[in-house]
């Protein structure tokens, strides 16, 4: 069984040295893929139980790394959003753990038969679900995404190949370490999950030329890493993008609902990906006012428009780009609109596809929020910090894809899987 890890280094690399390493990788998590292609429902579930315990084993080791991180982080300046989406402590680590056993627990979709027909021939068709092969994660400062990656890929027969952010180097390298170690007992082979063993962003520029190598790579991070990968990829590409999520408080909303909803949605944490960024409120809306005061007394700094900034003085003035910035801070962008199809027009100019959400009593206004906005997740009557693969009771989630093809919303086993035809016959030639 392949154990082999790669030393970690922190030299720089030549483009030579890069692809020879992401060679090196892929060759390995090949082998290992065909190893978990073989192996039962029962003894995948069993293996990542054990990562889930080796987890809670060096739970130690994992926070003291994770201190070197924060540590690092405040010298280099990084925003609190940022220290929030980096920092482990005893919950969130548990958190992680438990997250790698709900995956175990749930259903193997390799081998699932999507559909079948039969053709007046006499031939039987089925589509079946099996593994994509080998998956690239380049993901930035969330130490988490290390264990939900390689769990929800050797749960769904995937070899991973893992680079994080150099924010969270020793995070992601203590909790990688106990990962391999868990699998391990379980049977899975070392080459199965992979940590790049460099940060310098040659080895990136590798992972994504690496066509015929690696069979798709999932970017999860901000816009200029989204869009460095969707620039250099030679390999297709599952894309996370920015979350420029709306909230929109129809006229017909409850006020108390309206308010819960909206400071949840942006502050329950500022620098995750389902968070608010712009919220709407209906002109006819009659407690516009106090919404956007219960924003800024919970220290949310409010940039609105003209209609906005006479509600309150301490509401700044937004600019153009307001409209179109992630900001995962606690910093909203807050407008005034005419009625639902303001609303549709105002998402459908700046959203990112990635979660809108509608506050109303109207079922009316409920349905043709929900069929008229074009985006991956689209919620009523409910915080957009539930865009998780958890919550929607997937396990885990490797993203929120905002694509259109292959998968969309919270990738989880499902969205980690491509399919087969299976044809059976009885003898059949055409004629």
């Amino acid at each position: 069984m392949d154990t082999v890890i790669e030393k970690q280094t922190e030299a720089p690399l030549s483009a030579e040295d890069s692809a020879e390493l992401v060679a090196r990788l892929a060759a390995r998590a090949r082998a290992a893929q065909k190893v978990l292609a073989g192996m039962s429902d029962a003894d995948k579930a069993a293996a990542l139980r054990a990562a889930a315990a080796a987890l809670r084993d060096h739970a130690g080791e994992i926070l003291s790394a994770n201190a070197k991180d924060i540590a690092a982080g405040k010298e280099r300046g990084l925003s609190g959003a940022m220290l929030d989406r980096l920092k482990l402590d005893e919950d969130r680590l548990e958190g992680i753990a438990a997250a790698v056993e709900n995956v175990a627990d749930l259903p193997d979709p390799v081998g699932q038969v999507i559909d079948r027909s039969e053709r007046p021939n006499g031939l039987q068709f089925a589509r079946v679900r099996v593994p994509v092969g080998v998956i690239g994660i380049i993901y930035e400062s969330r130490p988490n995404v290390t264990a939900d990656a390689a769990t929800l890929c050797v749960r769904a027969g995937n070899a991973a190949i893992l680079r994080g952010g150099s924010e969270a180097v020793h995070s992601n390298r203590a909790i990688n370490k106990a990962l391999a170690e868990g699998l391990a007992k379980g049977g899975v082979p070392g080459g199965a999950v992979q940590l790049i063993p460099t940060q310098d962003r040659a080895a990136v520029g590798a992972m994504l030329k690496a066509a015929g190598l690696i069979d798709m790579i999932v970017p999860r991070g901000g816009k200029s890493l989204v869009a460095r990968v969707q620039d250099e990829a030679r390999v297709p590409v599952l894309a996370h993008l920015d979350g420029i999520n709306h909230t929109f408080i129809h006229a017909s909303a409850d006020q108390a609902m309206a308010e819960d909803i909206a400071l949840n949605a942006k502050l329950r944490r500022t620098g995750i990906c389902g968070a608010m960024e712009t919220l709407l409120i209906d002109k006819a809306y009659p407690h516009a006012t106090s919404v956007v005061k219960k924003l800024l007394d919970a220290d949310c700094e409010i940039r609105g428009d003209a209609a906005v900034q006479k509600l309150d003085p301490r509401v700044k003035p937004a600019s153009d780009e307001d409209w179109d910035t992630e900001y995962l801070e606690a910093i909203a962008s807050v407008a005034i609109v005419d009625g639902m199809d303001a609303a549709l027009d105002h998402i459908a100019a700046h959203s990112s596809g990635h979660t809108d959400a509608i506050v109303a009593s109207d079922a009316d206004a409920i349905e043709t929020f929900l069929n008229g906005v074009d985006s991956a997740i689209v919620m009523a009557n409910a915080s957009s910090q539930f865009a998780d693969g958890g919550e929607f009771g997937l396990g885990a989630e490797i993203g929120i894809a905002t694509g259109r093809l292959h998968a969309r919303g919270p990738v989880a086993l499902e969205g980690l899987t491509t399919y087969k035809w299976q044809v059976r016959g009885t003898g059949q030639t055409r004629p």
